[in-house]
């Protein structure tokens, strides 16, 4: 269905003193994983087409080859979507397998064996390097050592990861419940919400101490959230009852207020737990005669 355009400066009935909502980008960075990845799965196409035209021998080995070169594609992509969450933390452990190194060994693979059948061995060997070689040009290793690990609590930054990675799920369900609602504005003030929580992600990632104090926001206000939202959108979608509209307002308002709260706390109680360190240390150096300017 149609929708009106509507931004900054389009006349759609927003109160034009209100302040501007959040990016919704803040906490996100965009993705590679498009474009050249996306091209990936198209390449090997013609092979699986031509296939059809050979021998049953042939037409076994060229759909091997096919199914080899998507599965690098696949590879590849995921392995692209892990190096841009490692990049986007402070504090990361490296991924698990190196799925990009596995994406351009299988390209490799894949088009060593469309070689030799075009051309015997000698092919092979150059289509199979030459397109391993290009795809860690084009696309580069994974990631291959942990990042801001030093001292850091192995255990509390892997619950980190996990609770944070449920929170995203949560409010990506949210942003496809009020697509269906089909309003703008409400899209535009979930938009708002989600930058708000993911600073509150970016802030439980720099001192893994914070989750506990914000379990119940990743968890149980989320998915508050989430169910209030497949709800609403289930109700306005048909109706466009007005008095629904703005309770779901007030909800989001609500939620966005005690998510930004909750964040500041945490900031505040780090930054103090850094003056007393200081203050420790401090007078630690007194008792040793050492005099701090």
């Amino acid at each position: 269905m149609a929708q009106r355009y509507g931004g900054k400066y389009s006349p759609d009935g927003t109160d034009k003193a209100s302040p501007a909502p959040k990016n919704p980008f803040d906490g996100q960075t965009r993705s590679r994983a498009g474009g050249r990845v996306n091209f990936l799965f198209l390449a090997p196409l013609p092979l699986a087409v031509s296939a059809f035209f050979l021998d049953p021998a042939g037409l076994a080995l060229r759909l091997v080859a096919f199914g080899l070169l998507i599965l690098a594609a696949w590879l590849t992509r995921e392995g692209v979507l892990a190096h841009e969450a490692y990049d986007a933390r402070k504090i990361a452990r490296r991924p698990a397998a190196p799925r990009k190194i596995l994406g351009s060994v299988t390209t490799g693979l894949g088009l060593a064996l469309a070689g030799f059948m075009g051309g015997g061995v000698m092919n092979a060997v150059i289509f199979g390097v030459l397109g391993a070689a290009l795809h860690v040009m084009a696309f580069g290793p994974d990631p291959m050592k942990n990042k801001g690990m030093e001292g850091v609590d192995e255990f509390q930054t892997d619950r980190v990861a996990r609770a944070v990675g449920e929170a995203e799920k949560l409010l990506a369900a949210m942003k496809d419940a009020i697509l269906r609602a089909r309003d703008r504005e409400l899209e535009r003030r979930v938009d708002s919400f989600q930058a708000t929580a993911r600073h509150m992600f970016r802030t439980i990632e720099d001192d893994p101490r914070d989750l506990t104090a914000a379990r119940k926001y990743l968890t149980v206000y989320l998915m508050g959230a989430r169910d209030a939202t497949v709800k609403f959108a289930d109700i306005y979608s048909q109706s466009r009852n007005s008095a629904a509209r703005a309770d779901y307002v007030r909800l989001l308002d609500d939620l966005e207020t005690n998510f930004t709260a909750r964040t500041q706390k945490m900031l505040t109680d780090d930054h103090a737990d850094l003056n007393i360190e200081i203050d420790v240390l401090r007078e630690r150096l007194a008792r040793e005669g050492v005099v701090s300017s």
